[in-house]
């Protein structure tokens, strides 16, 4: 097994010698600027890494927690700045956690294929380029992160995941299909409300998001042989349901380009329409 430790650089400062304690050290940090802008990932990974299953992540404490869940501002009120600062405060925290979560998830799914575990890295890497695009925008409102109460949802749920199949069934399937929705949608709402600097970061995010579809539909069906609504809605960790997971109307196009066929768009479509929020 590779050192959790490698060389140091500064006064106490470790270097992590493989991913694994790279996204071990990543994961407990409380220091906001290593969140948003880790090092990069070392070469060398663990010979046989035991699985290691995080309940919660360090938090800074510039993100404060939220008591209880508060709805997000309506389009129609992304003219005001400070509602658009709230806003933006929430998508940054859903980049950091999904960031968080893909390398929660090479931690905890060690025994999945090395090019699974690569691909995991990948796009925390992305999803942090997200949060930091997100910083940007809220910053340019007037506001900081410390200004809003976050809420920890994903982490909430995803842990309770038994397997890799149903991680990627509920995280990239699931949570990253489901942005395919919600980043068209805020994209036109920013543009109407007069932000189309903040429209045009929600539509990178969008093409990011396909890619990351795109890989979870490749490997759900390496994982059990196939990509159907009804596999997938069985993979899922209760009580999650599609429902919680979309929203109509579905990015039927991006979702088809990320390797969701008809018949599984028309099946989540008709569930989502007849079991509303449920």
């Amino acid at each position: 097994m590779g050192s959790e430790v490698g060389s140091r650089c500064g006064i106490g400062e470790a270097i992590p010698a493989t991913v694994e304690a790279w996204a071990l050290a990543y994961l407990r940090s409380t220091d906001l600027g290593h969140k948003l802008a880790p090092p990069a990932p070392p070469r060398a990974w663990e010979d046989a890494p035991p699985v290691r299953r995080m309940i919660r992540p360090g938090r800074p404490a510039e993100l404060r927690p939220a008591n209880r869940a508060r709805r997000n501002p309506k389009p129609a009120g992304l003219h005001e700045p400070r509602l658009r600062a709230r806003l933006l405060a929430t998508l940054h925290h859903h980049e950091l956690q999904a960031a968080e979560l893909f390398l929660w998830a090479l931690l905890a799914f060690p025994d999945t294929p090395r090019r699974f575990r690569q691909g995991l890295v990948a796009m925390a890497m992305e999803e942090l380029v997200h949060a930091r695009l997100y910083r940007e925008r809220l910053e340019a409102q007037g506001a900081q992160l410390r200004d809003f109460e976050v809420r920890d949802w994903f982490w909430e749920r995803v842990p309770t995941c038994p397997d890799a199949t149903a991680y990627v069934a509920l995280v990239g399937l699931g949570l990253e299909g489901g942005n395919l929705e919600h980043a068209a949608r805020y994209a036109r709402a920013f543009e109407v409300g007069g932000d189309p600097e903040t429209a045009a970061v929600c539509r990178r995010v969008a093409d990011d998001e396909e890619r990351h579809v795109r890989f979870a539909a490749r490997w759900f069906r390496r994982f059990t042989g196939r990509l159907d609504f009804a596999s997938w809605r069985a993979a899922l960790p209760p009580p999650l349901t599609p429902s919680v997971l979309a929203s109509l109307p579905l990015a039927r196009e991006a979702r088809s380009r990320s390797g969701q066929d008809q018949a599984f768009l028309d099946e989540l479509e008709a569930w989502c329409r007849a079991r509303p929020g449920s």
